[in-house]
């Protein structure tokens, strides 16, 4: 058995979690001790009770470990421990940190340097707009975006960064066999392409509601800061953001209409402290008083007059004008996937080329 088959072969057992595998290696020397040692060695652990003893002792009884080797050998996962390089050094801090990850795609250590980013699942068109727009930003110029895979703004956050061609990691509350929602599929595979899909549970281990705000501990914990772009009151988003202020981090938030309770949550995290976000040079900029070694990302600024365009940047270009026009009537004007419209559209605005407007329309920009 390798170590790392050690630290899965823990992390199958239900009956133990991050913090009590932690104080049983620290306590033993190993995991791989840990699964040798007696039920009497084990009680000597603090926290360590009758059924968990009884269950790290009994571990293989059923082959769970082979088992879960070979569904991550065919879906062509990699596993990663604590004491890998690439293990992400924030998160290694975090209390309750994971012992073990599924990786979907390859991690890098550019991945260190990364910033988390939450909102509704029912987000409004602005929420999904300004997403769009500062992720894309941080993601072209270096950082890493980290989010949950969810619907709304989690799926812009990923989208914009695979758009930017920069790096995104979606860290999900199920096992990457059990992905959810099922509809962002395709998303995942692109993100897999570009970035990782990461996590910590079982190849085919459902979402259930404990798994999604443990979820959030990791994508809180992953990097230097964590944007809310926008959410409610009773939000898990808010959750997430009180889980970063208190691993050390750096809580942006976007401002919102102050009669819109799809912005309240963010406004009063604003009231609270957390850092007003307008522009994503407002998180870099900040980020490079706090960390000014890395990563050496230059300065969103507004791109220079003469722009280079893509031939499909330029045929939608070419089929706006001064007028609105709805997505639909592009996408038939251009002869462009609906895919292919959606990517350039963003880049598009990211150029100050165009604008959105409400309604899925767009306009060129005088």
């Amino acid at each position: 058995m390798t170590r790392t088959e050690a630290y899965l072969a823990l992390n199958l057992i239900p009956q133990v979690g991050p913090v009590r595998i932690r104080r049983l290696i620290q306590a033993l020397g190993s995991p791989e001790s840990v699964l040798s040692a007696s039920v009497s060695d084990l009680l000597r652990v603090e926290g360590i009770g009758s059924a968990q003893a009884e269950a790290i002792h009994q571990w293989d009884r059923e082959g769970h470990l082979e088992k879960e080797l070979q569904k991550v050998r065919q879906r062509g996962l990699t596993l990663l421990t604590q004491e890998d390089d690439l293990y992400p050094p924030l998160l290694k801090q975090v209390h309750d940190a994971p012992v073990l990850l599924y990786v979907w795609g390859e991690l890098q250590k550019r991945d260190h340097h990364a910033i988390g980013v939450v909102g509704s699942r029912h987000a409004t068109i602005y929420g999904m707009n300004a997403t769009k727009k500062l992720s894309f930003q941080i993601a072209y110029t270096g950082y890493t975006v980290i989010s949950g895979l969810a619907r709304g703004i989690d799926t812009a956050a990923h989208e914009a960064a695979l758009a930017a061609k920069g790096r995104t990691v979606a860290v999900i509350g199920s096992g990457i066999g059990r992905l959810y929602p099922p509809e962002n599929k395709a998303l995942a595979e692109r993100i897999a392409q570009q970035g990782a899909v990461i996590s910590e549970y079982p190849v085919d281990r459902p979402a259930d509601r404990q798994t999604f705000p443990y979820r959030n501990r990791v994508v809180a914990g992953w990097g230097s800061g964590l944007l809310v772009v926008e959410a409610p009151v009773k939000s898990g988003s808010l959750i997430t953001a009180q889980q970063a202020a208190e691993q050390g981090r750096t809580v942006y938030a976007v401002p919102g209409p102050i009669d819109k309770p799809t912005s309240s949550g963010c406004n009063r995290l604003i009231q609270q402290g957390a850092k007003l976000v307008m522009d994503g040079a407002d998180i870099l900029d900040d980020l490079m008083v706090l960390f000014p070694t890395a990563p050496t990302a230059p300065k969103v600024e507004p791109p220079p007059p003469a722009v280079t365009l893509t031939l499909d940047e330029q045929i939608l270009f070419n089929a706006l004008t001064s007028d609105e026009l709805h997505i639909d009537e592009l996408t038939s004007r251009s002869g462009l996937a609906p895919g292919t419209v959606n990517v350039n559209l963003m880049r598009l605005e990211m150029k100050r080329l165009i604008r959105a407007l409400p309604g899925r329309r767009y306009v060129r920009v005088n």
